[in-house]
């Protein structure tokens, strides 16, 4: 079964739509069925051209306990750093940063928050917070702001890499402390089999947690997301292991980077990463 599947996605990668879903719709399994139906409708759709199925994603599975634990730490650091002005880049319909301010004692005077969706930006609950429909790249480019606690919580992983070090290269300077939540993704080579077959079996396990949802969910947000990080040139999604994170933070200036884990998930282990920014503010 995984092996039909790995073989898919390295059609998909190769441009061979067609016998990715032939291949696909002989892996006999759920994945298979779902990538199959996906590819069969040319397999173009955005990753959020569905909110519902994100918001289903966001809201079920495995995410119920990894964003409960990942806003419970999020409070921990409002209270603990006490930022006048928060920057949340990503912050889609803000399932991780609505609870963390509810939790937290301290609640900054500022918070901005950063969404290109425009149907996941307007369902974000936080009063008296500063909305702007935008990309982090093009967002940072319009307003010179400087933050005293940054975050971004599984946000960052979908700029490409060279776009991701522009945006960090410009944080740097303008926030005391960037905290990120990521995957600690395997170490493999893109496109390897392993690779392949690494991401067949772990979209297996995510599909399955999702019951009677489970084709809303993967017609509307999981299948464009893998075949995003898997289609080589035309991927949507540039995930890293943590390691990478940490020397990706410190090539852009930034000190003091750890990485902590925050959870156990079906596609990975999801971890924290802070560092330090140069703002004094």
């Amino acid at each position: 079964m995984t092996d039909f599947l790995a073989d898919a996605l390295a059609a998909y990668r190769a441009g061979d739509a067609a016998r990715a879903a032939t291949l696909a719709a002989s892996a006999d399994s759920s994945l298979g069925a779902e990538l199959s139906a996906y590819l069969a409708t040319d397999g173009s759709g955005p990753v959020y051209d569905q909110p519902r199925a994100f918001t289903t994603f966001i809201r079920g599975g495995g995410n119920v306990g990894l964003y409960r634990r990942l806003s419970a730490e999020l409070a921990a650091r409002y209270d603990r750093l006490r930022p006048e002005s928060l920057l949340d880049l990503g912050c889609g319909d803000g399932l991780a940063v609505v609870p963390a301010l509810a939790q937290a004692s301290f609640r900054p005077s500022r918070v901005d928050l950063v969404e290109p969706s425009a149907g996941l930006l307007s369902a974000v609950d936080v009063p008296g917070g500063n909305r702007f429909e935008s990309t982090a790249q093009d967002f940072l480019a319009a307003h010179g702001s400087t933050w005293n606690l940054v975050q971004s919580t599984f946000a960052l992983q979908s700029i490409p890499p060279a776009d991701r070090e522009e945006v960090l290269r410009t944080l740097r300077p303008r926030t005391g402390t960037l905290l990120l939540a990521e995957f600690d993704v395997p170490d493999l080579t893109e496109g390897s089999p392993e690779h392949l077959r690494s991401l067949a079996a772990r979209y297996e396990r995510g599909i399955a947690e999702y019951g009677e949802e489970a084709s809303l969910v993967a017609q509307g947000f999981l299948m464009p997301v893998l075949l995003g990080v898997a289609a080589g040139a035309q991927r949507t999604n540039w995930e890293q292991p943590a390691a990478g994170w940490s020397a990706q933070l410190t090539a852009a200036g930034f000190t003091d980077v750890t990485v902590e884990p925050l959870a156990d998930y079906w596609w990975s282990p999801a971890v924290l990463v802070t560092a330090r920014g140069s703002h004094a503010g």
